[in-house]
């Protein structure tokens, strides 16, 4: 069944609290969906990059101000 519904009607709020609805109805099923297997190789990776220095953590506040500012 497909059901249409048009969003850009709804503040910005209200398109927040659908996705975070969609979220949350999406992450009950967590167990059900499998990983790729480039992602656990992914992240071995980084952290072994991070072991050795060469990845830092950063807050995630201040990477979205990085990457808005890199791709806007």
């Amino acid at each position: 069944m497909q059901n249409t519904f048009e969003i850009g009607h709804l503040s910005r709020e209200d398109k927040v609290r659908v996705m975070e609805a969609i979220w949350e109805d999406l992450s009950k099923e967590d167990e059900e969906i499998e990983s790729p297997k480039w992602h656990q190789k992914a992240l071995i990776e980084t952290e072994k990059r991070l072991e050795l220095g060469e990845e830092k953590i950063v807050d995630w506040s201040v990477a979205k101000k990085e990457l808005r500012k890199r791709f806007n």
